[in-house]
């Protein structure tokens, strides 16, 4: 599917902190950050951190080109975007953030520190809301959406539970179809296809990042924040984040929860129903 930027996209040299790593470097670095099945992340010298992968998306690198040029939003930056023809490998090389993230720290922080971390968030995310929005739910270029919800491993069901969709009422839709798909019960489905365009409905497709916890979030050395993994961006429905980064906040073991509505805009009736339909298929 076309990509929304030209690739494979390269900074120019005068952008770059140092030479760009080769693939050799890349895929023998020992600095391994974090690895799943098709991905990895890694650590290539000082300057470079690279994602890549089999199942590593190249949208995630044009999504952060986009909220770049866009907005002053915090991101690392990006160096490379790239396909390797050879082995069908993505690369996404950025800026290696040195700092921890804020689930590591977040425990540590006082209040006062708290109240400013929420009070830079609330920025970043008004940022995104701020967005020039195309008039559909999707991902950048009209593509379909990269939220697990709306993912299938084939492309017949691409366009009625992938995406992209015109209306709310077709996302809505997708959702009852990605339950059937996930041989979820039918009867079920029927209920929530009757219910959810009564409770889903007048929102506005905001750009969103769709991954927000605190893994998601790091705190530079010199107490700046960055916003990291924006592979699940795009144009959703306005209350889309506020409902998984309450769904994230797993074992509500902590304050997090507290600090969110200071960070987005509250959907509680929303969130109920959405919490109630994700702990079904991915129970």
């Amino acid at each position: 599917m076309t990509s929304f930027y030209p690739l494979p996209f390269f900074a120019t040299s005068d952008r770059l902190p140092a030479p760009l790593p080769t693939i050799e470097a890349i895929i023998t670095s020992p600095d391994v950050v974090q690895e799943s099945t098709g991905r990895r992340v890694v650590r290539v010298g000082h300057h470079f951190l690279v994602k890549y992968g089999l199942n590593v998306t190249l949208i995630e690198g044009e999504n952060m080109l986009f909220v770049g040029q866009y907005s002053s939003i915090p991101i690392p930056h990006v160096y490379a975007i790239y396909a390797d023809n050879h082995t069908r490998v993505n690369y996404i090389v950025m800026e290696n953030v040195e700092g921890q993230s804020l689930a590591s720290c977040w425990t540590t922080l006082s209040t006062t520190a708290k109240t400013a971390v929420a009070e830079r968030l609330r920025d970043v995310f008004d940022q995104l809301r701020n967005l020039p929005c195309p008039g559909y739910f999707g991902s950048l270029g009209n593509r379909p959406l990269e939220d697990s919800m709306f993912w299938t491993p084939d492309d017949a069901t691409t366009t009625v539970i992938n995406g992209s969709f015109e209306t709310e009422s077709q996302l809505n839709e997708a959702m009852v179809r990605k339950y059937l798909y996930n041989n979820m019960p039918p009867q079920k489905a029927e209920f929530y296809r009757r219910i959810l365009p009564l409770v889903l409905k007048d929102h506005n497709p905001v750009f969103s990042h769709a991954d927000v916890q605190r893994k998601n979030i790091m705190m530079r050395n010199d107490g700046g924040l960055v916003i990291i993994d924006w592979e699940t961006a795009g144009w959703y429905p306005s209350y889309w984040e506020y409902t998984l980064a309450i769904f994230t906040c797993g074992r509500w073991d902590d304050d997090w929860h507290v600090w969110v509505p200071r960070i987005l805009d509250e959907y509680p009736n929303e969130y109920a129903w959405m919490d109630m339909l994700r702990r079904e298929l991915w129970s």
